[in-house]
């Protein structure tokens, strides 16, 4: 692990403040934005994060799907004064993790050290389609997982960040730990606690802890303070 990259999930790890973030797809149309800041939240994830807001807001699908909200979620979360990115919806069935990760780069997946965009995040889960891994067995996922964070890491000098939960990285990845070191861990848990972390990670950098928010999307908190996570927007 690079010196730089352990300092901040050492200093994460034992921080006691948290900032309150959310995520939006497109069919999570209803979103207030500014009252989100008001509220103290700083991160947004659209299939994208911030810190004192975090908005992460859903861009891509597989290779074949595209959110038509992705660019006016992006810019209502930029202009409220969030820290804001995207996310990829992994479809480890339909091609390899090298080319959807070119798709998701192509298509508002990209990340810069502006201070207010945030790397990158697969979000790699349950399947709506189908077999739960997707038909792959726990050595070809993370062949997958990794052939995906290869390719943005070439494009962009950061790794994407790893949206999943215990149970299916435990079922899927046979809790693979090839990926602690260098891929922040987004951990869906709707609970109270954040629970067993699995995969190795010593702690998650952000935590989905509620399928709702007030003004729009799930609730996410970043753990650690605004100042790391400004850091961590920076790289």
């Amino acid at each position: 692990m690079k010196a730089s990259l352990l300092s901040l999930l050492v200093a994460v790890g034992v921080a006691q403040a948290s900032v309150q973030g959310f995520d939006i797809s497109g069919y999570q149309s209803n979103v207030d934005f500014a009252g989100a800041y008001s509220s103290g939240a700083r991160i947004q994830m659209d299939g994208t994060h911030e810190l004192t807001t975090i908005v992460v807001r859903q861009a891509t699908e597989g290779t074949t799907f595209t959110d038509s909200t992705f660019s006016s979620h992006y810019t209502g979360a930029t202009s409220a004064g969030l820290i804001r990115g995207g996310y990829h919806f992994a479809r480890p069935d339909t091609s390899s993790g090298a080319t959807q990760a070119s798709f998701f780069l192509a298509h508002g997946g990209g990340w810069s050290s502006d201070g207010i965009t945030l790397p990158g995040m697969l979000d790699i889960e349950y399947n709506p389609y189908g077999a739960t891994c997707y038909g792959l067995s726990a050595s070809s996922m993370v062949a997958w997982i990794r052939d995906f964070g290869e390719t943005y890491k070439s494009a962009t000098g950061r790794y994407p960040m790893i949206y999943t939960t215990a149970d299916w990285w435990n079922t899927c990845t046979g809790g693979s730990t090839a990926f602690s070191q260098d891929y922040p861990l987004v951990l869906a848990r709707y609970s109270s606690s954040v629970g067993t972390i699995p995969g190795g990670w010593p702690y998650q950098s952000f935590w989905q802890n509620a399928d709702s928010y007030a003004y729009g999307g799930d609730s996410d908190l970043w753990n650690g303070s605004e100042a790391a996570l400004q850091t961590f927007a920076r790289g």
